[in-house]
């Protein structure tokens, strides 16, 4: 499907813009995890998304291969950087002051010469995920393994995602790392309302939306 969904894709209405990433196995490695992929979509509006959830013959084929299906849907609050030379979010005029939930996606191309720098200091900036109550689910996506790496995650407020990415030290030191050797050629951080799901993901738990 990484390579056979692409001709679909390019033909449905109001499909903005979509990404194929497949997935690496668990604590942000590298090396591919067969088992679970990732479709990003941008939609022109919430209707021609449902029509292609419940009529698409792409669909019925991603569900007869899948043992497990979770959609997310999810406004964008803010979005920073690039993904293939532009920024594809665009910010949501209509979020909901009282869903604490986030979601967060980053995306990075990797610079050759840095990637063993790079993949050697994640496990330790990763650490601090581990044991972290406001986490409710993370994977790293990516489009080319190794090079061009994302990673997602679902958190159960903003408190929890800002106590990650700027009370441990692990992590603390990984932002520093990026801003002194410079190790993206390109770099997008984005974050999401979630307000609706479709399906379910024994991984993620009992989603409240």
């Amino acid at each position: 499907m990484m390579q056979f969904a692409h001709r679909p894709l390019s033909k449905v209405k109001g499909l903005q813009d979509y990404k194929l990433m497949g997935s690496g196995k668990k604590g942000f490695n590298p090396y591919p995890d067969w088992t679970v992929y990732a479709l990003l979509q941008i939609w022109e509006n919430e209707e021609v998304a449902h029509t292609f959830f419940e009529n698409s013959i792409l669909i019925k084929k991603y569900l007869q291969k899948s043992e497990e299906r979770c959609t997310l849907f999810l406004k964008n609050i803010k979005s920073k950087g690039e993904w293939s030379g532009k920024n594809p979010f665009v910010k949501s005029e209509n979020i909901n002051s009282e869903n604490r939930y986030i979601a967060v996606i980053t995306r990075a191309t990797i610079k050759f010469n840095l990637l063993y720098k790079f993949w050697k200091y994640v496990p330790t900036s990763q650490k601090p995920l581990e044991h972290n109550e406001g986490l409710l689910y993370t994977k790293g996506v990516g489009e080319v393994p190794f090079l061009q790496m994302a990673t997602f995650s679902l958190w159960k407020d903003e408190e929890s995602l800002l106590q990650f990415a700027y009370g441990s030290k692990e992590h603390a030191t990984a932002i520093k790392k990026t801003k002194q050797i410079k190790w993206y050629r390109e770099e997008l951080f984005s974050r999401f309302q979630p307000y609706k799901s479709i399906g379910a993901w024994k991984a993620m738990g009992q989603l409240p939306f």
